[in-house]
């Protein structure tokens, strides 16, 4: 049985994460016009375009749109599977982690988790993106390698998750503020303005509902995208912010935090990474560090 040139895969995984025949030539260590000849095998194997040409750049076709996912998947586990598991050199692996959290994450324990790493593996490089929704997109599509949040129903089974930390909902104002170092009773906390972090499928625990239940409504003058600007607008105005107590700590500097006069539950910070990395042992040593380096602040 003729079988078929499985390092075109890799190619055309390359070829589309750059959108160009020079980028992808650099990365795969090839000339352009090696890179262009396989480009033309890979049309002639697919039966299609692929990226043709659009101004100065190439753009991928409505078919490699439709394959780029299922090729980076496939990619990235037949290199699973050709890596060794039983030894990893952290001294001398190079790799670039991408890491999706909240924000008020990489600035609570992005530094430990920084020096740890470091240290460990001085090559490995860390990338902090925001995390603005639920979406589990990037895990799938290797974009992202780990991923924080809270666990909800909707997690499907293609991700993998691991408990990091129980957090709970503090309320938060300048440090010269009335409600500072007070013990803020409902009727307090809604004679005051507020910031509101808010994105899709954030409800910062039904803060509104029960308050509603108790007859009491909050005024909400403002609304931002993450913690990080809710705090800097409260941090210079009379507003009152609502964030996460342990996932904030590192932006909650010179301010005054209260408890909550309104009972929340607290919830379960979690670890999210896709099943085709459980037995990377770069990925395992990472998953391990970020558990240790959280565990560590308790």
């Amino acid at each position: 049985m003729s079988l078929p040139d499985f390092n075109l895969l890799v190619a055309l995984d390359v070829l589309l994460a750059e959108g160009s025949v020079v980028g992808a030539a650099r990365r795969l260590n090839l000339s352009p016009s090696a890179m262009s000849r396989t480009l033309t095998r890979l049309r002639e194997v697919t039966g299609d375009q692929l990226l043709v040409r659009a101004g100065r750049g190439l753009v991928p076709t409505p078919r490699a749109l439709e394959m780029a996912a299922k090729v980076r998947e496939v990619v990235e586990e037949a290199t699973a599977i050709l890596r060794p598991t039983d030894r990893l050199e952290l001294a001398t692996l190079r790799r670039i982690f991408t890491l999706r959290t909240s924000d008020g994450f990489a600035e609570t324990f992005g530094p430990q988790l920084i020096a740890q790493v470091q240290q460990e593996a001085p090559d490995v490089q860390l990338r902090f993106v925001r995390k603005l929704d639920k979406s589990s997109e990037g895990l799938r599509d290797g974009s992202i390698d780990l991923e924080t949040g809270v666990v909800s129903g909707t997690l499907g089974p293609e991700v993998r998750s691991q408990a990091l930390f129980t957090d709970r909902y503090v309320g938060v104002v300048r440090a010269d503020h009335p409600l500072a170092g007070k013990i803020v009773q409902p009727a307090d906390y809604v004679d005051w303005c507020h910031v509101v972090a808010w994105r899709q499928g954030l409800n910062l625990g039904g803060i509104d509902d029960l308050l509603a239940a108790a007859g009491l409504h909050r005024t909400i003058v403002a609304t931002v995208d993450g913690f990080s600007a809710a705090l800097a607008l409260a941090r210079d105005t009379d507003l009152i912010a609502t964030v996460p107590e342990r996932h904030t700590a590192g932006l909650r500097f010179a301010l005054a935090t209260f408890e909550m006069p309104v009972p929340l539950e607290p919830f379960t910070v979690a670890l999210l990474w896709h099943p085709r990395l459980d037995t990377d042992p770069a990925h395992r040593w990472l998953r391990e560090l970020v558990r240790r380096i959280c565990r560590a602040s308790d």
